[in-house]
């Protein structure tokens, strides 16, 4: 086949305050046209900085190697061409879409403005293409939607949106980054149909980095790992996930929560990555790697295989990857917390919400009617899961449970204080017990502030500690979440999506609440850091006795770590039960098209020995 992009020994270092961030190390790769090439690895692992660079977003690096896109070295050619290639020939769809699209102008605009900039068109034409592109994403009423703002859109359908921007001008490549991360299972089935539309028919092909190890063992042709801003692994789809080489790749698909019994603690990777400001001699990954020898002090070799894999590792071999078991049953894994305490931590009672979004007949302005008579509690000790579409008004329900929206109508009892007759000093006692970790991590973090203050709020807040004593707790946090507590006075965008993420968790966590409302706590980051984030969840439930209420998309995470569901559908909850029934019997139709949309888990396929065929290099560090 005939590839797309070549990349060859692309290395990318990048200037900082603490010194020289040594984000890619000499990685090649080769893309065939019209296929979907997967990248995977945890956060932090050089990703999104091997694209970026690619595309020219960064102009303070010091970048080398080649990156040769339809015979052109995109490294090479000037600033003028690369921006005409952007958008034309390659798409790009950024992993944050709020930082990505501009507040002070529609979305309809935004996307019409990357058709302008290449083509001639008129504005009627223009704005029907827009409509008719945002209808194929999954955006209802595009026709009335083109002249809303960012900000009236939740966060999975501004990740929609962004979707429609890189897809408009039918580009040769995609390059997607985490492109369905904020989507509900049923929009993912429909982009990822979309994508795979548009490889059919115009045989676009797809870069795709994304954490979501089954997501990319559906529909990727052939995946690479990286970690340290090395490629680990490279091969096939069906055999990486089946048979991987690398220690590593085991490591991130025995992360995963839908191999393990609900309830159960997870077996993350031990430990955390390297600082990419002086990288580890040897193998990057020897000192996180169960199976490491005294041998992996030494620079691996590439090793190649008859199936075409490639790993850097001195293990000759390959893991069979096994469904994870465990002997504990859910009921013991969770120590049963509704059976033993009925207590309501939250409760509410026929709660409305409605906004007026004007434009109504003779100035009348229009009601969007958002929360339609929801009826739920939350009882002390337990996880209840909040699941449905983009849209469907879960995170506008939890804000309204945290106190942050006033209901239009019913009553929100929050430990036996109803919330509407709170006076200032009840309001902030309140905030002390309840918390709210936010969906998009980028959106919640003041990018002027260094994560010290970001995390260290709370504590200077409400008068808890100062000093020393807040530095040395902020950074206990920081250790406990998986961040690394030498970043203390780092800023935001300094950190990659899922370490932003974690800087929220952490900042949740600093008061040990009662309540906490995690938003898709989870979405944004990798499988080995999700499986320690939920296991942190779980310990501190157990070690506290905490209460969660926990929103998020991703069905085999609500079935592993809740312990009732409900399930929205348009501002109302059409199905509430034990997770293991709503599983096992759905019974609202709505709750069985979101089982039917969800993703196969990965399956260890029947695959024949692969044989070692060369090894290339190998050297002392």
């Amino acid at each position: 086949m005939t590839s797309i992009l070549d990349i060859r020994d692309l290395t990318v270092e990048i200037p900082t305050e603490d010194g020289i961030v040594h984000a890619v190390n000499k990685v090649s790769f080769r893309v065939e046209k019209g296929t979907l090439f997967g990248i995977a690895g945890e956060s932090g692992s050089g990703k999104s900085v091997l694209t970026q660079a690619i595309m020219g977003f960064l102009p303070n690096a010091e970048i080398s190697g080649q990156a040769v896109f339809e015979d052109e070295n995109l490294l090479a050619v000037s600033h003028r061409r690369l921006r005409a290639l952007r958008g034309s020939r390659i798409g790009m769809i950024f992993q944050d879409p709020l930082s990505s699209l501009h507040p002070y102008y529609t979305i309809g605009a935004q996307i019409a403005e990357m058709v302008h900039a290449h083509e001639r068109v008129s504005r009627k034409a223009a704005r029907a293409r827009v409509v008719d592109m945002l209808s194929r994403v999954g955006i209802r009423d595009a026709e009335q939607r083109f002249d809303d703002y960012p900000h009236q859109f939740s966060g999975g359908m501004r990740q929609r949106v962004m979707i429609a921007m890189a897809l408009i001008l039918n580009p040769p490549l995609i390059i997607a980054d985490e492109p369905t991360t904020a989507l509900d299972v049923t929009v993912q089935a429909q982009i990822i149909a979309l994508l795979d539309e548009m490889r059919r028919e115009r045989g676009t092909t797809v870069i795709m980095i994304t954490h979501d190890l089954s997501l990319l063992s559906s529909i990727a042709d052939k995946v690479m790992v990286m970690y340290a801003g090395n490629r680990m692994e490279i091969g096939p789809s069906a055999t990486l996930f089946s048979a991987p080489v690398h220690p590593y790749t085991a490591g991130l698909l025995n992360s995963s929560p839908a191999k393990y019994t609900p309830g159960s603690m997870i077996e993350p990777i031990t430990g955390r990555p390297p600082s990419l400001l002086s990288p580890p001699k040897g193998c990057v990954f020897r000192q996180r790697c169960a199976k490491a020898m005294d041998i992996c002090i030494r620079v691996p070799p590439l090793r190649l295989f008859d199936d075409g894999t490639e790993a850097l590792c001195w293990k000759e071999g390959e893991d069979r990857t096994e469904p994870a078991t465990s002997s504990l049953s859910r009921e013991t894994a969770t120590a049963g917390p509704i059976a033993r305490d009925r207590t309501k931590m939250i409760e509410a009672v026929n709660v409305h919400l409605s906004y007026e979004t004007g434009g109504g007949m003779r100035g009348v302005p229009k009601t969007l009617d958002v929360l339609k008579g929801i009826d739920l509690t939350l009882f002390k000790g337990e996880t209840l899961g909040l699941v449905g579409e983009s849209g469907c008004g879960k995170s506008t329900l939890a804000r309204v449970l945290a106190g942050l929206v006033p209901a239009s109508s019913g009553d929100v009892v929050v430990e036996g204080q109803m919330l509407d007759s709170l006076t200032h000093d009840d309001w902030r006692a309140m905030r002390k017990r309840i918390q709210l970790v936010f969906q998009d991590p980028f959106g919640s973090l003041n990018p002027r502030r260094r994560v010290s203050s970001i995390i260290g709020d709370p504590f200077r807040i409400h008068k808890v500690c100062s000093g020393a004593e807040r530095k040395h707790r902020v950074q206990a946090l920081m250790e406990r979440v998986g961040l690394n507590p030498e970043h203390y006075n780092r800023y935001p965008s300094e950190f990659s999506g899922g370490q932003r993420q974690r800087i929220g968790i952490a900042r949740a966590l600093a008061l040990h609440p009662d309540i906490i409302i995690f938003d898709e706590p989870v979405s944004a980051l990798d499988v080995s850091i999700q499986a320690q984030i939920l296991n942190l969840m779980r310990s501190l439930q157990q070690e506290m006795d905490l209460t969660f209420l926990f929103i998020s998309h991703d069905l085999s995470v609500v079935r592993h770590v809740c312990d009732r569901i409900a399930v929205m559908n348009k501002g109302r909850i059409v199905e509430l039960g034990a997770a293991e029934d709503i599983y096992a019997a759905p019974r609202d139709p709505y709750t069985r098209e979101l089982m039917a949309a969800s993703l196969h888990e990965i399956s260890a396929e029947a695959l024949p020995a692969r044989r070692l065929i060369d090894s290339i290099g190998g050297e002392v560090a």
